[in-house]
């Protein structure tokens, strides 16, 4: 006589497995939840300079106007990374040319840090 029931392989994500996704998904949101706001900062900082020179009263601005105009657009939008004194401000023929660099150090956990460097230039 057979019973109604049949042995079935079992199938499934074992404890290891489970395990070893939680980990990675740990560790990708460790790292989006501090890299993404550092890289949201760049582009900031890079809309600000483009704001900067498709104003058409820094087209004859001196240095120290674009210097000023960057300082309260970064006040306005609580840029702490670079300031004034860190772009590099040129002229090609009418065109304004802003340029900046600067590097982040990302502290992950322990002893162990991501460092990225961001530039930009407005020139086209």
């Amino acid at each position: 006589m057979r019973s109604g029931f049949m042995k079935k392989k079992q199938t499934g994500v074992g404890l290891g497995g489970l395990l070893i996704g939680c980990f990675v998904i740990a560790i990708v949101a460790l790292l989006g939840m501090k890299v993404v706001p550092e890289y949201i900062t760049y582009g900031t900082i890079k809309g600000v300079t483009r704001a900067i020179v498709n104003d058409p009263a820094m087209k004859t601005a001196s240095l120290s106007e674009v210097k000023t105009s960057f300082e309260k657009r970064a006040d306005v939008a609580y840029i702490k990374e670079i300031n004034a004194n860190d772009l590099d401000i040129s002229k090609d023929g009418d065109n304004l040319v802003i340029a900046f660099s600067y590097s982040k150090k990302i502290p992950l956990f322990a002893n162990i840090s991501l460092v990225i460097d961001f530039e930009d230039s407005t020139a086209k």
